[in-house]
């Protein structure tokens, strides 16, 4: 039981500078509601979701308090442990998506350590569950995920420029543009960008 509580494209060289993100103070405050919500929906304790997720009850109090801006790694770790996709925790819920989605008004998060820049295409849809990414990874950057606790998800990775590494659990994977990789979240996940330059990638997320 909780016992504690927290205040509430046109084609470009992979690497390069992209669209202007959101502004840090805004996500930050984004992430903060949203995982508070989240954690409070499924009536978590900060020591309850620290367990289930490995990030310490200081670190998961600083984001919910917008004191710290979380990395692709850590809201991967709170993701896994609260059982939700990752979209969750950088978008607000809107009710019913709309059929035209212009580039303007699609979320755009980057991490501020690895540069990982993700835009949320398309919303998840209510019905299906379906979702659309897209993600830049800069040159020999590294993101890496825990297996998922809650309800599992498949994805669909259509690579588009670049080169990729991706470790599905045991399994090795190596992508060139045009190359398509179908996996789920059922196993420890570490996305790797090789090469000279960064890749960009496409990713259709939906349930099982």
């Amino acid at each position: 039981m909780r016992n504690d509580s927290s205040p509430s494209a046109p084609p470009r060289t992979p690497g390069t500078p992209g669209p202007p993100d959101t502004p840090g103070d805004n996500i930050d405050a984004l992430i903060a509601s949203r995982l508070l919500a989240l954690r409070q929906a499924q009536d978590l304790s900060l020591a309850e979701l620290a367990e289930r997720s490995g990030v310490s009850k200081a670190m998961i109090s600083k984001v919910e308090r917008a004191q710290s801006s979380p990395t692709a790694v850590l809201l991967g770790r709170l993701a896994a442990g609260l059982g939700v996709p990752l979209a969750q925790l950088l978008t607000q819920d809107k009710g019913q998506p709309q059929r035209l989605r212009q580039r303007a008004a699609q979320e755009v998060w980057r991490d501020p350590e690895a540069g990982y820049l993700r835009r949320q295409v398309a919303e998840r849809q209510a019905g299906s569950g379906v979702e659309l990414v897209e993600v830049e990874l800069p040159r020999s950057a590294q993101v890496g995920y825990p297996r998922w606790s809650g309800k599992p998800y498949r994805q669909c990775l259509w690579m588009l420029e670049g080169a990729l590494r991706v470790d599905y659990g045991d399994e090795r994977f190596e992508l060139a543009p045009g190359d398509c990789l179908d996996f789920g979240v059922d196993r420890p996940l570490v996305f790797k960008a090789l090469g000279r330059s960064g890749c960009r990638y496409l990713l259709v997320a939906s349930p099982e």
